[in-house]
């Protein structure tokens, strides 16, 4: 005999996502926030965008970066805030079931290509303070774009198993989604088959891949405090110093949240599931917002260019 209230699928069409489960009457206010949040990350990464290519003289790898870490920016909050508005607003809950997967495959190997990006920056500060001379023939704007390529293919190949495992799980329980978007432990959890395969997968992802680009990180900052140490004056390590200081605020940024998020999705079993599905949004929507924030303050090209441009627009 069937349970009361259950429906049975298989493999569904469409999935249901609910939003914030126990805050559904506060969807209107909690979409401002969000709203402000989403307009503020779009201006600010289409101006750093638009900054870069129209100022010749930042056209420099760090600034081609910083390019790439916009886009990303761009895609990875643009991937799910629509759809969250979407329900928050009209109440358009119904997403089908392969613009899921799909919505599913962009979060994770954004999230991935972002981490990239950061090892990249890393990497440049490294050869711009321990071997000055050379880091316009080492990143070239070539060897920029491979990097840029690798990123990208890194970023969609190690996540592509993460699409392929949860299209291949059957779907027989329910097709409603407690969350704002297709998070991937929240899709594969509605699977009436044994999916630790996919949550294996999740952990690896977590401590190797995203523990590696730390650790590649904090390789690189150890040898920029070494070579920063040498330096003859107080005032040159300083200075040196604050050159560095944008990509590591950005690094915190991004990497704080994502790991809370984990922390509290994998072991707070006594938080809310709103507190949960909240932070899961502000880990995708609060770092593509404080990027450009972050690069326009510490960045003393990008402000002067940002003024050059408002005084233009003033006249």
């Amino acid at each position: 005999m069937s349970e009361p209230n259950t429906t049975h699928f298989t493999n569904p069409s469409t999935f249901i996502l609910l939003g914030i489960p126990g805050l559904e009457g506060a969807h209107v206010w909690i979409s401002i926030p969000f709203c402000i949040i989403y307009t503020t990350a779009l201006l600010g990464n289409f101006t750093i965008l638009v900054i870069v290519k129209t100022d010749a003289r930042l056209h420099e790898p760090m600034y081609y970066f910083l390019c790439m870490l916009a886009i990303s920016d761009l895609a990875l909050c643009t991937s799910t805030l629509p759809k969250t508005l979407a329900i928050f607003w009209f109440n358009s809950r119904e997403i089908h079931f392969n613009a899921c997967l799909t919505q599913m495959f962009f979060i994770h190997s954004f999230s991935v290509m972002e981490s990239g990006i950061f090892v990249a920056m890393a990497v440049d500060r490294y050869v711009a303070i321990c071997d000055p001379l050379r880091h316009s023939t080492i990143l070239t704007k070539p060897v920029v774009a491979k990097m840029g390529l690798a990123l990208v293919l890194r970023g969609a190949l190690i996540i592509l198993p993460y699409t392929f495992l949860a299209l291949q799980w059957p779907y027989c329980r329910t097709n409603i989604i407690p969350h704002t978007y297709c998070e991937h432990i929240a899709v594969v959890k509605l699977a009436c088959a044994d999916v630790r395969i996919s949550s294996y997968y999740g952990l690896f992802l977590a401590f190797f891949v995203m523990g590696l680009d730390v650790s590649f990180i904090a390789m690189s900052y150890t040898q920029i405090l070494r070579a920063i140490f040498r330096l003859p004056t107080k005032d040159a390590r300083i200075k040196t110093f604050v050159t560095c200081g944008s990509h590591l605020c950005a690094i915190l940024a991004s990497y704080i949240p994502a790991f809370f998020s984990f922390l509290t999705h994998r072991f707070g079993h006594n938080v809310s599931p709103h507190v949960h599905i909240i932070i899961a949004n502000a880990y995708l929507l609060v770092p593509p917002m404080l990027h450009p924030i972050i690069y326009g303050v510490r960045t003393k090209e990008i402000q002067v260019r940002l003024l050059r441009v408002l005084a233009q627009k003033g006249t």
